[in-house]
C-alpha cells in the first residue's frame, strides 16, 4: 500500500487513545474548518440538478480568478485518478519527491513513468506532473515558467492543491493552453477533507473527456451548497490565511528551539529535517501528536498546524524530545 498521512488508526494502535485524545498534523488539512451551517434538506434528498452544478463552476471560478473549464469531481484524488485517461497512453514524468499517488495512478492507468528532479528534465514528456506548491517540501514555480514548459510537453499537469493561500502563484489565473489541466483540492484550505471535493481546470478536449468520464452526478448535493458557500466567504478566506502565516511562524520557532532545519512547507504544513525522523514522531506519538515521515528521507518529518486550542498539547509533546 502507498503511504499516507491521516493514518491515525495506526498510531493509535501503537501508542493507545482514541480520535479526541490525538492532535493530528500528518496532514496538511486546515485544522480549523469552514463554518458549515445547517445544510438545505433539498440538498441530502433529491439529485443535483445542472443548475446546481453551474452554480457550484461558478463560484470555483470566480473564488480561482480563472477563465478556464471548471470540472468537478471527488476531491483532487478524483482528478488525479482521472488524469491517465485524459491522452494516448506514453511516456510521464512527474517531479518528484510528491505526492505519491500522481506516479502511482500513471502507472495503473498504463503509462511508462518516471520520476525526477529538476523542471528541465520534465521536458519532452508526453505527460507532465508538477505540484505547485509541492508536497512536501513547498517549491513554488512561478507561472510563466509553467507555461514556458507546457509548450515543451505533451501534456502539463499542475497540482495546486495546497495552492489557496497563494492565489498571484496560481497558473490557472493566465489563459490557459489546451494541453494544460490544473489540479484544485477544496477540503484541504477549507477543512473539510470529508466533502470529497475538487476541481479540475482547463480548456478544450481533456476537459471533455474528463467531463464525460465524471458522469452527470460527480459530487453530491451537500458538497455543492457547502462549497458554494465557502468559495465566496472572501472574509473567512482571508482570516485563515492570516492566521496560517502566523501559525508557520510559531511552528517554525518551536522547530528551531528543537534543533531542527526548515526544509520548506506551505500555509497548510511545515516540513523539517531532524536526523532520526522515525524516532521523533514515536516521541511525539507518545504525547499523543502524529506526523508524517517519508520512505525516501528518513531524516524527514511534516506537520500540519494546529487549532487554537490544540498548541498547548503539541507543545508539551516537543517537550519531551
Amino acid at each position: 500500500m502507498r503511504d499516507h498521512g491521516g493514518n491515525l488508526d495506526a498510531a493509535m494502535a501503537r501508542f493507545g487513545g482514541d480520535f479526541a485524545d490525538w492532535v493530528d498534523l500528518s496532514t496538511g488539512i486546515n485544522r480549523v474548518p469552514y463554518p458549515v451551517g445547517e445544510v438545505p434538506a433539498r440538498a441530502w434528498e433529491v439529485l443535483p440538478t445542472r443548475t446546481d452544478m453551474e452554480r457550484l463552476v461558478a463560484a470555483a471560478r470566480a473564488s480561482y480568478g480563472t477563465s478556464a473549464e471548471v470540472v468537478p469531481l471527488a476531491g483532487a484524488q478524483g482528478a488525479i485518478q482521472s488524469v491517465p485517461f485524459v491522452a494516448e497512453r506514453g511516456m510521464a514524468r512527474v517531479l518528484a519527491p510528491t505526492y505519491n499517488e500522481h506516479a502511482a495512478a500513471l502507472r495503473m492507468g498504463g503509462w511508462m513513468v518516471t520520476e525526477v528532479g529538476a523542471v528541465l528534465d520534465l521536458v519532452g514528456a508526453d505527460l507532465a506532473v508538477v505540484v505547485s506548491p509541492n508536497n512536501p517540501d513547498g517549491r513554488c514555480f512561478a507561472p510563466e515558467a509553467l507555461r514556458d514548459l507546457a509548450e515543451r510537453v505533451g501534456v502539463l499537469v499542475v497540482d495546486e492543491s495546497f495552492g489557496d493561500a497563494v492565489p498571484d502563484a496560481s497558473v490557472a489565473r493566465f489563459v490557459l493552453p489546451e494541453n494544460v489541466l490544473v489540479l484544485r483540492s477544496f477540503g484541504k484550505f477549507y477543512g473539510l477533507a470529508g466533502v470529497r471535493l475538487g476541481f479540475a481546470l482547463g480548456h478544450g478536449a481533456m476537459v471533455e473527456r474528463l467531463r464525460a468520464m465524471a458522469g452527470p452526478w460527480p459530487v453530491s448535493g451537500p458538497a455543492i451548497e457547502i462549497a458554494c458557500s465557502a468559495l465566496a466567504d472572501r472574509a473567512w478566506q482571508g482570516e485563515t490565511v492570516a492566521r496560517l502565516r502566523a501559525d508557520c511562524a510559531r511552528m517554525d520557532d518551536m522547530a528551531r528551539g528543537a534543533g531542527w532545519s526548515l526544509v520548506g512547507g506551505t500555509e497548510l504544513f511545515r516540513t523539517y529535517s531532524v536526523g532520526d525522523a522515525a524516532g521523533v514522531q514515536d516521541r511525539l506519538a507518545e504525547g499523543h501528536v502524529w506526523s508524517r515521515v517519508f520512505p525516501y528521507d528518513a531524516s524527514w518529518i511534516r506537520l500540519g498546524l494546529p487549532a487554537p486550542g490544540e498548541w498547548a498539547r503539541v507543545e508539551a509533546a516537543f517537550a519531551r524530545l
